[in-house]
């Protein structure tokens, strides 16, 4: 059984607000990222679970929806001064860094992200949310708003105990990640916004 670790925690300024920025790792070498906003704890937290995109967080990539994502979480959650953004180093649906790029060429050669992760041997998404059940028994939350359009994080989430109410995240379209956001709702059941 894996055992969540709080590895260093920091006061984090930012634009959405004061968070306080805790390093977690639960079972494996990997360190996890939790900001967490707690100014209106008698509200139920909102929180987001998202996987690290270097392209889409750190780039603004347009092939993907993620680090749009992760800014309307921040702001929505920075809005109403309780909740949690998850940031787990899970690159790629869990493949790392070097093996999504590998499937970027594939999917420049017609392949649906999908499909690229499994022709590179992988399954479609190998990610995993344990830690974040973990965490928020470990803080006494048994019941959040789950930012998300992902039904395997609701699934997760509940499967640990949690009480989830989802909150849909719209994002734009553009023509380059058109097919990715069809390919999440038609083959990774994604809810539609």
């Amino acid at each position: 059984m894996s055992t969540l670790k709080i590895l260093e925690t920091v006061q984090l300024p930012t634009d959405h607000g004061h968070f306080i920025m805790s390093i977690i790792s639960y079972g494996d070498d990997l360190e996890h990222i939790v900001l967490e906003r707690s100014s209106n704890v008698s509200e139920i937290p909102i929180i987001r679970i998202h996987s690290e995109c270097m392209t889409g967080d750190v780039f603004r990539s347009h092939r993907c929806d993620c680090g749009e994502q992760l800014e309307k979480s921040l702001k929505k959650i920075g809005q109403t001064g309780h909740g949690f953004v998850f940031y787990l180093r899970q690159e790629g649906r869990g493949i790392g860094l070097l093996n999504k790029m590998k499937a970027y060429n594939l999917q420049e050669q017609g392949l649906d992200t999908a499909e690229a992760n499994e022709k590179l041997g992988f399954d479609i998404d190998l990610r995993e949310y344990d830690i974040v059940a973990s965490f928020l028994k470990s803080k006494d939350v048994g019941h959040v708003k789950l930012i998300t359009n992902n039904p395997e994080k609701c699934d997760a989430l509940r499967d640990g105990g949690i009480e989830v109410d989802r909150i849909p995240l719209p994002t734009t379209t553009h023509n380059a990640n058109e097919r990715y956001k069809s390919t999440k709702m038609n083959k990774l059941g994604h809810y539609g916004h």
